[in-house]
């Protein structure tokens, strides 16, 4: 008999372990993961709640931005090259923006595997919380580990067609809920579903939902585990991210060894007893189907539920939590050696207890000064200074724009009275969403005289014009300088304009092109 608990031994074996993995292109071994439950397994179902309702409402959240704006929160606006973000308003010339997201996204990619490992794998990456949801769907239907893997050896029936059939036609709508999803952040999204539906939308968002549907079925439903083993190259790149002070899901083999399934009687014929009771739990539960126990491995997601299931068992014998727990490997080396005497005899667990159920002073316990070391707070430094930098830019930035463009064929017109004109193209950007009046003032010409097609002066030789909201605005300049003002065959002078009814304003240095004097 087991004194082990209430429950029993499952019959679980890892099959994508680092000593069981079977050769390139052999056929692959289902893994049927038992529903978890503990702390990880609740943070895990918080994220995933969490993760799919940003990406499943955020198309809808309406923002008012006025008359002369879109009112999506979020909305990539390809057709007229915006990116807007409730607030924020991004220009394709401000496309630095995103990129300084894109280098933070990294940057946080670094910190938190330093402190956490593949933390991102296991609670936020988008296969494992589509897998996670997919595995929801199938529990439903088809029962837990035992249902599903007794289903899965029965001959096809009409019971199991129809769990199949149920199964695959959900998650196929979770894909397409998905790829649809998707498309409406590149437009409205009401306008582009009632398109959508109704058969009037573009090609390209029929195609869109066609190929994330399928990528969302394939990935999420069919290969699983299979694509963060064998596709993703994120497992092979974060092993130089990790070291001795980075957390990781671990078997704490110091206290767990050696394995028995009947304490008692080892103990009874003077046998060293560890933790483990071998029943396998933690196989069971693991979506990549491997055995913690056998060490680090690159199929490892660090996910935890190996340890809700660990704990559980642990609770039900009397044992203290943590025989898998999240560790360092400074630490867990300090302990190996404490249970085998610095590596001179074999892992002996009553070394690192006290008293019963008690460890000892000697235990090395995770210390947070350790995770937060030097270098994760030079990640932290690096990540910091770049957001502040992009906020600090984004709200001292300009919402006016001018580039100028001079003529160069011809670089300058002879007038019948001796006098020169020069001819430019102003651009103006008018970025904030309403109608603005603006004033171009030409400095460094004094005796000039500036004429701006179909424009009018206001009295003061100031020439005002209206700028429509959100866009750009085209002038055609002519500078005219008097024969005796051109001192010279070059004269740089400045164009602004500014806001007739705010203080914002931009400048542009420009030439004046004349004759050369002889």
């Amino acid at each position: 008999m087991s004194d082990i608990g209430e429950f029993e031994r499952i019959d679980a074996q890892a099959v994508n372990s680092s000593g069981k993995r079977s050769p390139l292109y052999a056929a692959r071994v289902k893994v049927f993961p038992k529903r978890a439950s503990g702390d990880f397994r609740r943070f895990k179902w918080i994220i995933m709640f969490i993760t799919l309702g940003i990406y499943y409402l955020t198309p809808w959240l309406r923002w008012d931005r006025g008359p002369y704006a879109p009112d999506q929160a979020v909305l990539i606006d390809i057709a007229h090259r915006r990116f807007y973000f409730f607030f924020i308003e991004i220009w394709p010339q401000e496309f630095y923006y995103v990129a300084g997201m894109l280098i933070m996204a990294g940057i946080g990619l670094f910190l938190v595997t330093s402190v956490a490992g593949r933390a991102w794998c296991g609670y936020t990456c988008p296969q494992t919380v589509w897998v996670d949801l997919f595995l929801v769907v199938e529990r439903a239907v088809e029962g837990d580990r035992n249902a599903r893997i007794k289903l899965e050896n029965t001959p096809m029936n009409a019971n199991k067609l129809a769990k199949r059939v149920t199964k695959h036609t959900i998650w196929l709508a979770i894909a397409v809920m998905t790829g649809g999803a998707w498309i409406f952040y590149f437009a409205d999204a009401p306008t582009l579903a009632m398109e959508f539906i109704t058969g009037q939308a573009a090609m390209v968002a029929y195609i869109t939902v066609a190929i994330l549907t399928a990528t969302t079925y394939v990935f999420g439903g069919l290969m699983r585990e299979q694509v963060c083993t064998y596709m993703c190259p994120w497992p092979r790149i974060q092993a130089a991210m990790l070291d001795e002070n980075s957390l990781t899901v671990t078997y704490n083999d110091w206290r767990g060894e050696p394995r028995t399934r009947n304490s008692k009687k080892a103990i009874a014929a003077g046998e060293s007893v560890g933790d483990c009771v071998d029943c396998n739990a933690c196989v069971a539960v693991c979506p990549m189907g491997i055995d913690i126990r056998d060490g680090q491995q690159l199929e490892c997601i660090t996910c935890a539920l190996c340890i809700d299931a660990c704990n559980s068992v642990m609770d039900k014998i009397g044992k203290p939590r943590g025989l898998i727990s999240y560790s360092t490997l400074s630490d867990y080396d300090a302990n190996m050696a404490l249970a085998t005497n610095n590596g001179t005899s074999p892992i002996e667990p009553t070394r690192v207890y006290e008293a019963k159920n008690t460890f000892n002073d000697k235990v090395e316990q995770l210390k947070m000064s350790k995770v937060f070391r030097p270098r994760s707070l030079f990640y932290f430094s690096i990540w910091m200074l770049i957001g502040v930098a992009l906020v600090t830019t984004l709200l001292m930035r300009e919402r006016i724009g001018i580039n100028v463009l001079q003529d160069r064929n011809p670089q300058y017109v002879l007038l019948s009275d001796g006098s020169i004109r020069n001819g430019y193209t102003v651009k103006l950007l008018n970025m904030v969403n309403e109608p603005r009046q603006f004033e171009l003032i030409v400095d460094g010409l004094p005796q000039a005289e500036v004429n701006v097609a179909d424009q009018a002066t206001n009295g003061s030789g100031k020439h005002v014009f209206n700028a429509e909201p959100d866009r750009l605005k085209t002038l055609k300049v002519f500078v005219v300088m008097p024969k005796d003002a051109i001192a010279a065959d070059s004269t740089p002078f400045t164009m602004t304009v500014r806001d007739v009814n705010g203080t914002e304003s931009a400048t542009y240095k420009a030439t004046f092109i004349a004759p050369e004097k002889r």
